[in-house]
């Protein structure tokens, strides 16, 4: 049976998309590698040529590839693949492909912070869609998948991190921030709920032409100060910090009201580097994604932000 939307791998995104499919009467089918909770069993093998694994697939208008491809040749293997699996020459020819990625392919690094900076980043602070990136793998990969159109329509999706449901960023400030001195070197953070991430790749399938093949990035519109969340979420260290860092900075034995030391971390952080208040500003925290084109463009707001 033929759906509107086909999703190679049913992960943690599809907690938040199925529902709103099924909300919005969007006819769908999902696969995992083992074919758990009534997906289809398809397993990706980016080295491989054969079409037998695709025609369990359902036909699809849109298929959203959820996993990473990184390996030179494979995007359009997959695509090709799909499209040639069909019960006629012309039952996929219409699909359209949406590619997940990250948005660490500019992954700008403060200069004082000590470390090492790629070329493309020197001079700048703000990214945007149009911005150079890091040709890794993954990137390239995803490049495969836009040249690709306007023959076949795709799109790529660059994600900031991911929150919603059992994913909170509370939990996380003990283990990203166990110490003193490795919470001086933290900067940005940009974020997007899965809700929001869904209602994006809906958004372009409803709308497809004016998001094939481009690249977009996506986040909830705000750039996070990790300082500014440490000391509001501070957390006990988790299992596995160095001991020498946490007793060179009092992190054992040393909250405040249970919430860990972070809160005084940043205090003195803040009067060492003479940060008058939170957030700092971009020029401080290293650099910052302009995610405005995407939601101009399809005419969408989010509607989960502030980590709330």
């Amino acid at each position: 049976m033929a759906v509107d939307i086909l999703i190679l791998g049913a992960g943690w995104l599809s907690n938040f998309l199925i529902p709103l499919c099924q909300e919005r009467s969007i006819a769908h089918a999902a696969t995992t590698r083992s074919g758990r909770d009534s997906t289809i069993a398809f397993n990706f093998n980016p080295d491989s040529n054969d079409v037998e694994p695709y025609k369990v697939l359902p036909d699809a208008l849109t298929v959203l590839i959820t996993f990473p491809i990184e390996k030179a040749g494979a995007s359009a293997r997959l695509i090709g693949l799909y499209q040639s699996s069909g019960s006629s020459s012309e039952t996929r020819s219409c699909a359209r492909f949406i590619q997940l990625g990250a948005t660490n392919i500019w992954d700008g690094t403060r200069k004082n912070a000590g470390l090492t900076i790629h070329p493309v980043q020197n001079n700048l602070k703000w990214y945007d869609r149009h911005s150079p990136f890091l040709h890794n793998e993954r990137a390239n990969a995803e490049n495969e998948t836009l040249a690709l159109s306007p023959g076949i329509p795709t799109t790529v999706l660059n994600l900031a991190g991911l929150w919603g449901g059992s994913r909170s960023m509370r939990n996380w400030v003990g283990k990203v921030a166990p110490s003193k001195e490795v919470l001086r070197n933290k900067g940005s953070l940009h974020m997007i709920h899965g809700l929001d991430v869904s209602r994006a790749v809906l958004a372009v399938h409803a709308n497809f032409s004016r998001a094939s093949g481009q690249r977009w990035i996506l986040t909830d519109g705000r750039v996070y100060d990790w300082w500014d969340l440490a000391s509001a979420w501070g957390s006990n260290p988790t299992p596995g910090a160095s001991i020498q860092d946490l007793e060179s900075t009092g992190g054992i034995n040393d909250s405040e009201e249970g919430r860990g030391a972070q809160a005084r971390w940043v205090r003195e952080l803040m009067h060492e580097q003479d940060v008058r208040a939170l957030p700092r500003n971009i020029g401080l925290l290293g650099r910052a994604l302009d995610s405005r084109d995407f939601w101009f463009e399809f005419g969408l707001s989010p509607v989960k932000a502030r980590l709330d």
